[in-house]
């Protein structure tokens, strides 16, 4: 039996939660137990009950009442799961004081050194991750299985496609708005479940630009565009993956090396972090090569990350 502890929120951003979901497909293909334990949040429990999976609400700030153990005891989990990027240490020791296995996700917090694994896809490139077992590098960075099904080469460049998170916490989607129409660049906006400056986006909207919002498959979706202008979490690396080459915009400091990384295999271009945004890629789109940069994304982008990862979860001990 699987726990799956993630949070999710404007703040902290969906894609914790929909790396999990990801996750928990898989889990289902492998007939595994597990359940959801989040934070109050409704976005995320909407989402989960259209997948029909079961979860329970947690204070996950909490650090005195050692509610881990209760859960344990209740669900007799065998594997603890966190998705929550910074974990405290008396929350960590909580769990594997129960003997179960602790595996964590992109972990920089106390609790990180207490994980069996820690795995980071995300933080390939940092030297000072904690953990009894740290997994590096793009080869564990779960992406969307749907990945397969609608893999493509772009040869030029007709749509573009915007997607800033499911929260943007920082209204970037509004700044980007602002430079498309200053270079006179159409393009469909997306906006995610948990995005609050649509009064401020709808200052900036005119004809030239549609609007999407939360989709059922955003995989599916990327089939219509030739270039997309992201964040730089987990969406970049779907969206090369899938061949869509990207412009990406860190939103959090830790984003930057991942477009910088993006970057260096020619897969996407790297415009910086978002409150100083390179205009330069704005005025010249039609120097980019297209093609070689989706070609780019196809080859060096692995998505069997989810079966290595559940192979050393499964293995370790």
């Amino acid at each position: 039996m699987f726990a799956i502890c993630i949070e999710a929120s404007h703040s902290k951003g969906m894609g914790h939660l929909f790396r999990m979901l990801n996750f928990a497909k898989y889990l289902e293909e492998k007939s595994q137990e597990f359940i959801f334990l989040i934070n109050d949040n409704e976005k995320t429990k909407e989402i989960l009950k259209s997948n029909s999976y079961k979860y329970e609400i947690v204070n996950v700030e909490d650090t005195i009442s050692d509610w881990e153990t209760d859960l344990i005891k209740k669900y007799n989990f065998t594997f603890w799961i966190n998705d929550r990027l910074d974990t405290d240490a008396t929350h960590a020791q909580n769990i594997v004081n129960n003997r179960i296995k602790l595996i964590t996700f992109d972990d920089l917090g106390s609790g990180a050194k207490w994980s069996d694994i820690n795995i980071c896809g995300l933080f390939f490139n940092q030297d000072n991750l904690k953990g009894k077992k740290v997994l590096k590098g793009v080869d564990y960075l779960i992406l969307n299985p749907e990945i397969k099904e609608f893999k493509k080469n772009r040869t030029d460049l007709k749509n573009i496609f915007v997607s800033l998170g499911g929260s943007d916490t920082y209204g970037v989607t509004v700044n980007v708005l602002k430079l498309l129409k200053k270079y006179q660049i159409k393009a469909t906006l997306h906006i995610g479940p948990s995005f609050n400056h649509q009064e401020e986006l709808n200052k900036e909207l005119t004809d030239d630009y549609k609007v999407v919002h939360f989709i059922p498959s955003l995989i599916e979706e990327f089939t219509k565009y030739d270039l997309a202008i992201t964040g730089g979490g987990v969406t970049p690396f779907e969206a090369n993956a899938s061949g869509l080459p990207c412009m990406i915009i860190a939103n959090e400091v830790f984003e930057v090396p991942n477009g910088e990384f993006l970057s260096s295999i020619g897969s996407s271009v790297f415009l910086g972090f978002h409150q100083s945004i390179d205009e330069t890629i704005f005025k010249g789109l039609n120097k980019l090569d297209i093609k070689q940069m989706s070609q780019n994304g196809l080859s060096h982008l692995n998505i069997d990350a989810v079966e290595k990862i559940f192979e050393e979860i499964i293995s370790y001990g």
